[in-house]
């Protein structure tokens, strides 16, 4: 018998399996598909983050070339490279996390698992089914993209986030329903590289729930990219037009039907729980009705020895998050009592530029009663930006008016990715605008932007 099974081998997953080992626990971790890593690693972010990157360097080659009157070959021609690197880059990932399972001697059964009683999971493979046995259970299966009742994916010409990063050819144009984080980095990918990119979104803004004002900045950046949005718009209905690509019906917000082609049609307006083949109905395991497994701040099911982490809990759904759950669940095996503060869990959109969120809004602030006290900085002040010529964003702060204490931080701007752990790491220690403030940032660089904002919500600003 195990000491620990984990069934799913994501950031979740295998950062538990992991720790656990780290821990002198006995594991196994269970995976349907013959590699490890989960759909972070072969079909979100690392092949996303991989072209995110390769598209905007030829983005950017094509732009300076042009201003010097030279002719570069289309993107299209460049195309195959580009996947062939994401796919090297997904190996080298995948044999790496092969090799610590290794080092850590986990034991990995690949196979579909299903619980069959509180410390059985019944594995089905080609080979057969076997059964593994542990004291402790956790469920770490991930999510899969939803489609739209009348777009099942077939990932030639409708496709989930995982055809889209699959293409072989680049398409000439594309619609994107869903304007949230999946939907702008994609759409990101493609205007670089010359495809035709609409984005379809029934909301009136793009990325809820992110700080307005950096959304609405956002947007408007995109729109100059030469992305098009149809806001506050609903997809009716659509018709393979065969080789000319996909027509859609759409219902724009005033009420006015039209209609949209595209070579290919992207449907990312969100992500299941894949809670439902799990054997969790038999065993009396509780389940919401959006198929998230309910659990309590321990992690625990209904079966006290059976967890469940990352995207099958309530939550946004993010690989860091998923991964601190995953070591939080292994110390709670092995007796520990850690702590978690999804506050200080950051968001990040990788489009460029990034945006990236840590803690409160200023809206939210607000309706938890708080006094704001709120201040921005614009990158076109900062000297990095401008020796980079990256001057589009911003930064911005929001704190307690009383204490000054620090609870959001809120950032546009070229590689905010890298800079929002400082808000992280501030918030998690309790930090005032002038504590943050009075760090000496290196200078020339882009955090730089987050002393200024603090100094600007103090009344300092130089």
């Amino acid at each position: 018998m195990y000491d620990v099974a984990v069934v799913g081998s994501g950031p979740g997953g295998y950062f538990c399996a992991m720790r656990a080992s780290q821990l002198g626990l006995k594991v196994a971790c269970i995976e349907e598909v013959s590699l490890l890593g989960g759909t972070c690693l072969h079909y979100g972010c690392i092949p996303s983050q991989t072209l995110l990157h390769s598209s905007e360097l030829y983005a950017r080659f094509a732009h300076e070339a042009a201003k010097r009157g030279i002719e570069i070959e289309k993107a299209s021609s460049h195309f195959p490279l580009m996947m062939d690197q994401k796919i090297e880059v997904v190996g080298d990932l995948s044999a790496a996390l092969k090799a610590l399972f290794q080092k850590h001697h986990i034991d990995v059964i690949q196979g579909r698992g299903r619980i069959t009683d509180k410390h059985t999971i019944t594995v089905f493979s080609d080979a057969g089914k076997k059964q593994v046995t542990a004291k402790s259970i956790v469920l770490a299966t991930g999510s899969r993209p939803v489609p739209l009742p009348f777009l099942p994916f077939d990932e030639k010409k409708i496709l989930s986030s995982t055809g889209a990063l699959s293409l072989q050819t680049l398409p000439k144009s594309m619609v994107i329903i869903g304007g949230g984080a999946v939907g702008v980095e994609l759409a990101s990918v493609y205007s670089r590289l010359g495809t035709k990119v609409t984005i379809i979104e029934m909301m009136p803004s793009i990325c809820t729930g992110m700080e307005r004002s950096l959304a609405d900045a956002l947007y408007e950046l995109l729109k100059g990219q030469k992305i098009r949005f149809l806001l506050n718009s609903n997809v009716i209905g659509a018709k393979d037009l065969g080789a000319k690509g996909v027509q859609l019906w759409v219902r724009l917000g005033d009420g006015i039907e039209t209609t949209i082609t595209g070579s290919v049609v992207v449907v990312a307006i969100g992500r299941h729980p894949l809670s439902n083949d799990l054997g969790l109905l038999e065993l009396n395991i509780d389940v919401t009705s959006k198929g998230n497994i309910m659990v309590n701040s321990q992690f625990r099911t209904s079966h006290p020895n059976i967890y469940a982490i990352g995207d099958l809990i309530d939550g946004p759904m993010l690989a860091h998050r998923a991964t601190l759950e995953g070591i939080a669940v292994a110390e709670i095996i092995a007796g520990q009592k850690p702590r978690l503060d999804y506050t200080q869990v950051p968001n990040v959109i990788y489009t460029n530029p990034e945006a990236a969120t840590v803690g409160l809004t200023e809206d939210m602030a607000k309706e938890l009663g708080k006094s704001v006290l709120t201040g921005e900085y614009e990158l076109k002040g900062n000297p990095r930006a401008r020796c980079a010529r990256n001057l589009d964003g911003f930064v911005k702060v929001v704190a307690d008016a009383e204490t000054k204490r620090l609870l959001g931080l809120h950032i546009l701007a070229s590689h905010a990715s890298e800079m929002i752990s400082v808000g992280a790491i501030a918030l998690a220690k309790k930090m005032t605008l002038e504590e943050l403030a009075s760090l000496p940032f290196p200078h020339p660089t882009y955090s730089e932007a987050i002393k200024e904002a603090c100094l600007a919500a103090l009344g300092g600003a130089f």
